[in-house]
Parts: structure tokens; C-alpha cells; sequence
């Protein structure tokens, strides 16, 4: 078999391993098709069992002790970087370094992981960030490899976004190897807050082996590139350290939100009074009713509309759910923006995508109808349309 062809088929076939029977949780917008997502009996699903436990069960001042534990075991006395933040100037990095320099006197480096396609909203955020009062290192791969890596990231599992999720992964680590630095401070618990798997639910830290693959990389590792023509040594600012290294220096990866209860919203307002972030300059972005998340990489609205072809799960729907468990929208308000914005293509920066990956719109289609799943998709009078939608 084609080297090529086992790791497309690999991917589709754990798409296919998915329930076919499309659920909906009872308490949000979520469905059963977000990969790793569990629901219980009673139709809820994990994202929000948490977040209930979030406001009623978790003891937060037990949290914060444990929190505070770690930065003094790290924090240092002498003005040295003694944190990574990895920060591409959104608001919840912006607020994790700030709170981290301001509210507890650590002494962050903050590293951004950035091909430089970023949008004039997003450039200006991380320029702002800076100037109020941070260091940066700006880790930028090379444009040639990025591009590649893109399109066979769209083609092969339908997500462009897939080198920017290694590097943004791996870079901090490679920084923290090069500069004796052995904390990174990470914002959520991805995996808890939006739906997967709960294995740190309960943990401050989270590995930097397994964790990645199965977590972040969707089980297909940056070295797995070479076998469509990628050399290793290009590959290589997309890979983590060798594990080894890490654990001589005692890296430890942890979540600011294991300390401190999360909410989206909160992080926005902070980071707009502290470090200058600003929102949308055109109001809501594009396949969602939301001005302030994702607004950084001019590929933000593929990957989210990718999301949406593969699972049925757009980016009104990531942004409801999250707002719906915080109490900021009913589930009968978060039912109407999904239904109104979740299928919108990105089209303000459609044409730059393709200039981009060196795609037509040809190519482009028959790549989304290739991940258009069977028991989520029916063409109906020659339009497509979902089987299922939240009610």
C-alpha cells in the first residue's frame, strides 16, 4: 500500500470509528461527533458534567494552593525568565501572562508560534501585547515548508491548521531546551472545557508525550510528513524535543485554568483593559455570532468550516456551547445562532487561501466532499444538506 494513502486512510477510517448515530447533549449545543466527547446516561455531555463541576463541586481555594506550589517551586528571584507562555496575542494568552507577571510576579518569555499570515486585527493584538510590557520570541517556520504542510493538511485530513497546531505545540518546548526554562504555562484544559478526554481533569499538568498525539495531533505525528516527500531536518521546527532532553530538565506543561475557573468572556474584558487587545474590527467573525475569539491566522475560518463538514460541529457552535455552560446564553438562544451562522463559508479570505496553498476552487470542493461523512451529510435537489441538526 501507498505509504501516502495508509496515513489518509488511517485518518478517515478513525472519522469512521465515530458513533454514526448523531446525538445532541441535553444541556448545550454539543454533539456526539466532537471527537472524544463522552455523554452519560442522562444525555449531558463531559464538556458540561464539567462545567458543572466547575461552579459546584470543585474547591477552588485547594486548586489555587496547588497552583501557587508550582510557580514558587519555579519562580525566580533574580528578574530571570522563570515561565513560557506560548502567546499568539489573543485574549486568554494575553490574560494567562499578564495575571502570571502582574498577579503573581513571575518573570514570563512568551513565545509565538506564527507563519506570518496573521490578519491585520490579530498582528495589531500581539503588537500591543508586547508593548505592554512583554518579551517575545516570534518562531517562524519556513514559508516554503508551511505552505506544503497546509495543503496536504487540508487534503489529507481536512484541517489546514495542522502545521500551525504542531509548531504552536512544539515550539515552546524547543525554547524551553534552549533557553533552561522548564515551565510553560498553557491557558484550559482543552480537552475538559470543550468535550474529550477527561484524563487531566483533575490535573494541573499534563504529559508532553502521549498527550500531544492523541490529544493535539490527532494521531498523526509531524515526522509522518515524510513519507510525502517532507525531509526531516524541514520537519523539524514542528516536532517536539526529544523526550529525554525534556525530562533531564523537569519540563512540566500546566494549565493556569487548573487554578482558576475559566471563562472565555472574562479573559476578553481582561485583556482588553490590560494589554490592549481589540476585537473585531468588523464586528462578528465570519461562520460565528462572536467578535473576540480566533482572530489571529487568516485560516481560522477554513479550519472552523472544515470542522463543521467533518463533524457537523461549526464555530457558532464551539463559541455557544462554552457561553451556554458559563450562563451567558439559554440553550434555546445558542440553538438560533447555530442554526444561523454555524454553516457560513469563510469567504473574506477564501481567495488568499487558495493563492496560499496553491489550490482551485475545483480542488478545493471535491477535498470538502471527500470528508463529508455519510451519516452526517445528504444531498438533497443536487444541494447538500445535514441529517441532523440541534433542537
Amino acid at each position: 500500500m501507498d505509504p501516502k494513502q495508509s496515513i489518509s486512510d488511517g485518518y478517515l477510517q478513525r472519522m469512521n470509528d465515530r458513533s454514526t448515530e448523531v446525538v445532541f447533549c441535553r444541556n448545550c449545543v454539543m454533539s456526539n461527533q466532537r471527537p472524544r466527547i463522552v455523554f452519560d446516561d442522562n444525555g449531558v455531555c463531559s464538556a458540561c458534567n464539567y462545567a458543572y463541576r466547575k461552579t459546584n463541586e470543585i474547591d477552588w481555594d485547594q486548586r489555587k494552593q496547588e497552583f501557587l506550589y508550582l510557580l514558587d517551586r519555579y519562580r525566580s528571584n533574580s528578574g530571570d525568565y522563570d515561565v513560557i507562555v506560548p502567546c499568539s496575542g489573543g485574549k486568554d494568552s494575553s490574560a494567562v501572562a499578564h495575571r502570571l507577571k502582574h498577579e503573581y510576579g513571575m518573570h514570563p518569555l512568551t513565545v509565538t508560534f506564527s507563519p506570518l499570515i496573521y490578519t491585520d486585527n490579530g498582528w495589531g493584538n500581539l503588537r500591543r501585547f508586547i508593548d505592554s510590557g512583554f518579551d517575545n520570541i516570534l518562531f517562524t517556520p519556513d514559508g516554503r515548508v508551511y505552505r506544503q504542510l497546509c495543503r496536504l493538511g487540508f487534503e489529507v485530513m481536512g484541517d489546514p491548521f495542522q502545521p500551525f497546531i504542531y509548531g504552536v505545540k512544539s515550539s515552546p518546548l524547543q525554547v524551553a531546551l534552549r533557553y533552561g526554562i522548564p515551565l510553560i504555562m498553557y491557558g484550559e484544559n482543552g480537552e475538559v472545557e470543550y468535550g474529550g478526554d477527561g484524563k487531566n481533569e483533575d490535573s494541573l499538568t499534563h504529559d508532553y508525550g502521549d498527550d500531544l498525539t492523541t490529544h493535539y495531533f490527532s494521531g498523526i505525528n509531524a515526522e509522518d510528513w515524510i513519507e510525502y516527500g517532507i525531509s526531516s531536518k524541514d520537519l523539524q521546527p514542528f516536532m517536539p524535543p526529544d523526550q529525554r532532553a525534556l525530562d533531564n530538565l523537569g519540563v512540566k506543561c500546566a494549565f493556569f485554568g487548573y487554578g482558576h475557573k475559566w471563562v472565555p468572556q472574562e479573559n476578553y474584558y481582561y485583556a482588553a483593559e490590560h494589554t490592549g487587545f481589540q476585537a473585531n474590527v468588523d464586528g462578528r467573525s465570519e461562520g460565528t455570532y462572536s467578535k473576540y475569539a480566533s482572530l489571529d491566522d487568516r485560516i481560522d475560518g477554513i479550519h472552523y468550516y472544515m470542522a463543521f463538514i467533518k463533524f457537523g460541529i461549526g464555530r457558532a457552535t464551539s463559541d455557544a456551547t462554552h457561553e451556554i455552560r458559563d450562563g451567558h446564553l439559554t440553550r434555546e438562544e445558542g440553538i438560533a445562532l447555530v442554526r444561523r451562522y454555524d454553516s457560513e463559508f469563510p469567504e473574506k479570505n477564501f481567495k488568499q487561501f487558495l493563492e496560499y496553498t496553491s489550490l482551485n476552487e475545483e480542488r478545493f470542493c471535491e477535498v470538502v466532499d471527500n470528508f463529508r461523512l455519510p451519516h452526517i451529510w445528504e444531498k438533497e435537489n443536487g444541494r447538500w444538506r445535514l441529517k441532523h441538526q440541534v433542537e
